[in-house]
């Protein structure tokens, strides 16, 4: 019978946070982790990180990267929504239809599936105002609005855009394995509609730092473009996500590059090249900022009263009744 590829085992695992209820344990989140010196070498690492995972969408910063080689014109707040998971708000929005209109196509032309924003007060406005789901509300629109830019740009057909074998997937599993230093071992189709190709966690957080580590001054073309993509984002981190959201609150306090993904997938690159990549076995990412906020304090990376302060900020509190009655916590 041939072997199915597949993530590491519940037995391969470490625990990597908690969640206490009025003083209680009530769960546990076991996963994988991994921490990158500054100069790339292996500062620490939790449970099986040589192990295949899909990054999900902690692979947005390869596929934006990819785009800019093949010599879309994206920069600033296009180049911040090309790597993000945005709520979904108006200015969100607002940012993907120009890049669709620098495409001289339409939200019909995008080929993630209609959704509700993520932003609470949009979805509600929308709501009240009997609006539909909408492609452009999708999260990944941004990416996929990118990637329609990218083929208009380099003379590809826009419409096959999503196919495994289109000249941008190809590039943009060239560029993957490039930067992770590993071949692809399996793809298969996000949530968005992409192709999502598995590597190591490993591999993530090699691909990862050196996009994060990259110069906009750079003399090497690839590391120049990773360089402006890092900058646009820490820029604006607003268009990484959204006001109130994990990785916009983390980019905003604390410099952090910093990537969620579905399935418990978060990426972090520090100011000064610190790099973390971890997944929690259970798919949940409730977890995964503080987790990885708090190992980069560990390494000595980021000053521990900042990253107490951001914390306090994530929403990791347990209600109970509405009232605050614990609190998801990492475990170290």
């Amino acid at each position: 019978m041939e072997t199915v590829p597949q993530t590491f085992s519940v037995t391969s695992a470490v625990e990597l946070a908690t969640v206490e209820r009025g003083g209680f344990v009530e769960s546990r989140h076991a996963g994988a982790a991994i921490v990158l010196d500054a100069d790339g070498t292996v500062a620490r690492q939790l449970g099986d990180v040589s192990a295949l995972i899909f990054p999900r969408s902690t692979l947005k910063p390869i596929q934006a990267l990819a785009c800019l080689t093949a010599g879309a014109p994206l920069e600033g707040v296009q180049l911040g929504l090309a790597t993000a998971s945005h709520s979904g708000t108006d200015a969100h929005v607002a940012v993907v239809r120009s890049i669709l209109e620098a495409a001289e196509l339409g939200e019909d032309d995008l080929g993630c599936p209609p959704d509700w924003p993520g932003d609470r007060a949009t979805r509600d406005e929308m709501v009240r105002e009997h609006y539909s789901a909408a492609r452009v509300r999708m999260n990944c629109s941004g990416k996929h609005a990118a990637m329609l830019l990218t083929c208009k740009t380099a003379g590809w057909d826009p419409t096959t855009y999503l196919d495994p074998v289109h000249p941008l997937q190809v590039q943009i599993r060239e560029l993957t394995e490039r930067l992770s230093g590993e071949r692809v071992a399996a793809t298969a189709i996000d949530g968005c509609g992409a192709p999502v190709h598995a590597i190591s966690l490993s591999g993530l957080a090699k691909a990862v730092q050196r996009i994060g580590t990259s110069s906009p001054t750079s003399p090497f073309a690839l590391h120049r473009s990773a360089g402006h993509l890092v900058q646009a984002v820490r820029d604006n981190p607003w268009t990484i996500a959204g006001p109130g959201r994990d990785d916009t609150v983390i980019m905003e306090r604390l410099g952090v590059f910093s990537k969620v993904g579905a399935e418990g997938v978060h990426i972090m690159v520090a100011p000064g090249g610190t790099t973390v990549a971890l997944k929690t076995l259970d798919g949940s990412s409730r977890a995964s900022a503080a987790v990885g906020l708090r190992l980069l304090e560990l390494a000595g990376a980021l000053d521990p009263a900042a990253v107490a302060d951001t914390v306090e900020r994530l929403p990791l509190t347990v209600y109970g009744g509405g009232q605050d009655v614990g609190r998801i916590r990492p475990a170290f």
